[in-house]
């Protein structure tokens, strides 16, 4: 069975300062790439990778659609009406697409990891959630989520920590 995702450009970002970021791969055969995440794409560490990626065929360009655009849209308004941070265009677009196609939503963006739990149907996974599969599939020990905060310099919610045990 094959698993997909579709990334932003919070996640790329973070994720591409670990030194075992391939093994992004080890959980998603393909990552998903939509256009306006890659018009954000800054960071030559970042880019660097992501081309690499592409050329292997392990992440993939999402074109722009116009029902996702306008599901897009939709989802941004609705987001207005919670007291949370609204969605951005690019982590819209990552959720309209997913919830219709069954991908998992890779994003550090607060607004989007909120959605899932108030009104987006996508899972949305923070690089905490990917660290902890890869350590359900025996690939790390769940204390590599340390060494990813010092690589990175991106701090996990301390309650999150704590629940899953460390």
């Amino acid at each position: 069975m094959s698993t997909n995702a579709i990334a932003d450009t919070s996640f790329l970002i973070d994720w591409a300062k670990y030194s075992k970021r391939d093994l992004l791969f080890k959980i998603f055969d393909t990552v998903w790439l939509p256009e306006a995440v890659l018009n954000e794409l800054k960071s030559e560490n970042t880019v660097t990778w992501v081309v690499e990626n592409l050329s292997r065929g392990r992440m993939a360009l999402f074109p722009e659609l116009t029902y996702y655009r306008e599901e897009a849209l939709r989802l941004m308004e609705l987001s207005s009406k919670y007291p949370v941070r609204r969605l951005d265009y690019p982590e819209a677009y990552c959720i309209a697409v997913a919830s219709d196609r069954g991908y998992i939503v890779l994003s550090e963006n607060g607004a989007a990891y909120t959605a899932q739990f108030l009104y987006a149907r996508a899972k949305v996974w923070r690089a905490l959630e990917v660290l902890l599969e890869l350590a359900i599939r025996n690939l790390i020990s769940k204390e590599e989520v340390y060494k990813y905060e010092e690589e990175t310099l991106h701090s996990f919610p301390r309650k999150d920590l704590e629940r899953i045990g460390l």
